[in-house]
């Protein structure tokens, strides 16, 4: 049967069978998945979800590769990967230089090799066939906005750099070492305890292929879940995953390489002598492509605090300026969390389904809480099991929560996020002062368990 015939069979049943809302959006779901496969396929400039194949034509060819991982669908990041898969008329002439290869599921992935953020939704490798990664690129830090970590001309930039590595390889090939990671815990997502038996190794395209994906994020879900069960605790390494520059002190042009737009007052960044305007280099001896890339270094760092090295470059001189980041015991907790698709799970966890944002200043001027003070607005309070615990002690949506286990002091979701978790090892219930329609009140949150 011809794959038309098979598309104007398969039409006609659907158009036959009433279906229910739910059904609709499933549908709707599951096309794009299948439209984008045959867009990209039917355009030919990049190889769909076959690693192996890239990995081959970059032997033959001699070509470095380029592999995006990206989540389909996946509105997020939209955007960006848009203009990428359209070929944005700034990247062609550079991704032609490459073997191109688009991942759009986990299944089957080498861990071992593509170790990254999971929570992204539009992730990219630079390396070669040999495995060398020259670089990454692809950092988020907010659940929709993402021009402030990612642009099509930073990617461009990325990409040269790459093309340079390549171009001296194997010579540098001892600077890139550091690229790569120790190995993991386990060497394919569908290993993971949590995943193990409801997913294989490829898609379903004969059944349902949204059904038989494992998106990026549920690799960090997977990760988070077993050290729960072996451990009863989430490892800070593990919690707060490839800290942002921002957790630093850095604020970094996404337009660029490594540029430093901004550096905050008192942070680690500046007491290592980081200034606005500074290209950096290299960190820990490894050349930058992207923040991503400075990104890959700071997960390195253990999570009692460490030393990281640093060249930069300033005013345009050729000269280098060699810096040591310091930075102290507990330094990842500086980092936010609470924007990561994983957040929700923590929030079952943890806070019994309550998902709370940092009241504003207005907000505190009217319930007279001080800057210094805890107010954390529940945006929504889960409504169905397992979600729901928070819902069953009696919290509801609007309630400010101003103390939490006799602690005031957490002015983020992330800060009770993570002493939250700490509690949930012990499994105990836990006091919670509240402000609801300008009153105060006490509520019980048991934490932790199913």
């Amino acid at each position: 049967m011809t794959r038309l015939v098979f598309r104007v069979i398969l039409a006609l049943l659907l158009a036959a069978v009433p279906m229910t809302p739910a059904m609709v959006a499933a549908q709707t779901r599951e096309q794009k998945v299948r439209q984008d496969k045959a867009k990209v396929e039917a355009d030919g400039f990049w190889i769909y979800n076959n690693l192996a194949k890239g990995i081959e034509e970059a032997k033959s060819s001699g070509k470095p590769l380029v592999v995006v991982l990206r989540c389909i669908p996946c509105e997020e990041c939209v955007k960006l990967d848009d203009d990428l898969v359209d070929n944005d008329t700034q990247l062609r002439p550079l991704l032609e230089r490459f073997v191109r290869v688009r991942i759009v599921s986990t299944n089957g992935l080498d861990l071992s090799l593509f170790q990254f953020d999971t929570d992204q939704s539009f992730a990219v490798f630079m390396l070669n066939a040999a495995g060398d990664i020259y670089g990454r690129y692809g950092t988020r830090s907010d659940q929709k906005e993402w021009a402030n970590d990612v642009s099509i001309a930073g990617l461009g930039k990325a990409l040269e750099g790459a093309l340079a590595l390549h171009k001296a390889y194997p010579a540098n090939r001892a600077e890139l070492a550091g690229k790569r990671g120790a190995a993991p815990e386990f060497s394919v997502p569908e290993q993971f305890p949590t995943l193990r038996g409801k997913y294989g190794p490829k898609l379903d395209y004969e059944g349902n292929v949204v059904r038989s994906c494992i998106h990026c994020h549920q690799i960090g879900d997977a990760q988070r879940a077993h050290h729960l069960q072996k451990d009863g605790a989430i490892p800070d390494r593990v919690l707060f995953p490839y800290p942002h520059p921002k957790a630093i002190g850095l604020v970094m042009d996404p337009q660029e390489r490594a540029l430093v737009k901004r550096v905050e007052a008192g942070s680690p960044a500046a007491a290592a002598g980081f200034a606005a305007g500074d290209v950096i280099t290299r960190m820990e001896g490894q050349p930058l492509l992207s923040i991503a890339d400075i990104q890959w270094v700071l997960q390195q760092v253990p999570v009692d605090g460490g030393q990281v090295s640093a060249e930069v470059t300033r005013g345009g001189r050729a000269s280098k300026t060699s810096l040591t980041l310091e930075l102290p015991a507990g330094w990842r907790r500086q980092d936010d969390i609470a924007w990561r698709a994983s957040s929700w799970e923590l929030r079952r966890h943890a806070l019994g389904g309550l998902y709370l944002r940092t009241l504003d200043a207005e907000g505190r001027e009217s319930l007279r809480v001080g800057s210094g003070q805890m107010a954390l607005r529940a945006q929504h309070v889960g409504e169905f099991s397992p979600h729901d615990r928070a819902k069953r002690a009696g919290f509801r949506k609007g309630d400010v929560v101003v103390s939490f286990d006799g602690r005031k002091d957490f002015l983020r979701e992330t800060d009770l996020l993570a002493y939250a978790l700490e509690q949930a090892k012990i499994g105990k219930q836990v006091q919670v002062e509240i402000v609801r329609e300008a009153k105060p009140l006490r509520l019980q949150l048991p934490v932790g368990g199913p």
